[in-house]
């Protein structure tokens, strides 16, 4: 039984939009989604389904960090029987070349949290997205014009790093930093789910460079909408 979603059996969708924020799960149920119910309420958490151009669809608040963001998947994977999960957040970019606003498709996902070494001990396990997903993601965005990134984040558990260590992801590749993908990824891979990181960059790292706590919330719409016509 679940203990954080309050949904009953076939209230959500099989296809869930995963937002951080769960005022971004309001703001796309009210600005995408056609005759969109709230569903949970639970800690706040909100959760709603409603239609995309016919489809039925979920958003489902996760909060911040993949502990948080572990309960409500393994809930959704586990006693709602969600099958696609694309997460829609924010990521700070490590490149002085990725501009405010850039969306980024996640392909991997390198972490520092010890729910990894939990799980795997001294293996290192490679957290990846659904091929599908985000294959269908990337030509999307060529049909709407939406310019995007393919590349590998990395998700920490620390947001405030005095260490640096993003210099040392971006020498190796990674194109921004978040908290959340590698969880998803790892629990899609558990549960046999697909899944995908559609991230917008809201701060640059390397530059300084930050939106406020409004634009994350309500501007940030290319990757909503990709993510949707994703799930099309």
């Amino acid at each position: 039984m679940s203990t954080h979603i309050n949904a009953k059996e076939g209230d959500i969708a099989s296809s869930v939009l995963l937002p951080g924020d769960p005022l971004r799960a309001k703001f796309i149920a009210e600005n995408f989604l056609e005759n969109a119910v709230c569903y949970n309420q639970v800690r706040g958490m909100l959760g709603y389904t409603g239609y995309y151009k016919g489809k039925r669809v979920s958003v489902q608040g996760t909060g911040m960090g993949q502990p948080s963001l572990a309960i409500y998947v393994q809930e959704l994977f586990q006693f709602y029987n969600v099958q696609n999960a694309i997460r829609v957040g924010t990521c700070g970019g490590v490149n002085k070349d990725l501009s405010l606003g850039k969306v980024i498709l996640a392909n991997g996902a390198c972490s520092d949290s010890s729910l990894q070494t939990q799980r795997f001990g001294s293996l290192h396990y490679a957290p990846v997205a659904d091929f599908g997903l985000l294959d269908s993601a990337y030509h999307k965005a060529k049909e709407l014009g939406i310019d995007v990134v393919v590349g590998q984040c990395a998700s920490s558990d620390r947001f405030y790093d005095e260490n640096e260590y993003w210099k040392l992801w971006a020498k190796y590749g990674v194109v921004g930093i978040e908290m959340e993908a590698a969880e998803l990824y790892t629990l899609a891979a558990q549960f046999k789910r697909k899944a995908l990181a559609i991230l917008t960059v809201s701060d640059n790292i390397a530059t300084g460079e930050a939106t406020t706590a409004e634009e994350r919330q309500t501007t940030f719409t290319n990757m909503m909408k990709l993510a949707l016509e994703t799930l099309l």
